[in-house]
């Protein structure tokens, strides 16, 4: 047993491959290691220790992800008449103001967490932003920011040193110390080829 190495092991956890003697040990490693036991299935396997297991492994996954693909499609949202409704009166509107807007189909993640809207009384998007500031691993979602709002006015409570938060100016300590100028905003272009030019 990797955990007390007193008694002979019984269990092969597998996820981090730890053997364990008892229930007791198991939940020990669990707990230590942070291991939640359940194997990850897209980890990586080198083709000198590819095995038929594996193979059977990734064809089982797979047959899950295209199981939970069709029971997204059939779900009873996606075909509801309000939902399609609503979707195209967005992109009509989108489509008026110039802007490609691209939706992912229904169960995604982001699609979920999306709250975009279009207030027609008055007639301007409010959009849902992720600003990511890499440099400390930091990430804030806003909600309902109205299309006319500046990016200078949007950074101002994260990297403005005078008017950030404190606990926000903390952690985003990095750009908060560094003169604006030197800061850059980069806009992700989605549907684009790795080896793109632009």
């Amino acid at each position: 047993c990797e955990t007390c190495s007193k008694e002979e092991a019984k269990y092969r956890c597998p996820r981090c491959m730890k053997y364990s003697c008892s229930l007791l040990c198991v939940k020990k490693h669990k707990l230590a290691l942070n291991c939640n036991g359940v194997r990850d299935k897209t980890a990586f396997v080198s083709v000198n220790e590819f095995t038929d297991l594996n193979l059977l492994s990734d064809y089982r996954f797979l047959e899950d992800v295209g199981r939970t693909a069709d029971a997204a499609a059939r779900h009873c949202i996606v075909h509801s008449p309000a939902t399609k409704r609503l979707l195209y009166c967005l992109r009509n509107k989108a489509r008026g103001c110039n802007i490609e807007l691209k939706t992912l189909p229904v169960g995604f993640t982001k699609r979920r967490e999306n709250s975009t809207t279009f207030n027609s009384v008055e007639n301007k998007f409010y959009w849902h932003l992720k600003l990511i500031f890499p440099h400390c691993h930091a990430e804030y979602t806003l909600k309902g920011v109205p299309d006319d709002k500046t990016l200078a006015d949007i950074l101002k409570p994260y990297i403005d040193p005078v008017e950030s938060d404190p606990v926000v100016c903390q952690r985003l300590k990095i750009y908060t110390a560094s003169p604006q100028s030197d800061v850059r905003i980069l806009m992700k272009i989605e549907n684009r080829n790795r080896n793109s030019v632009r």
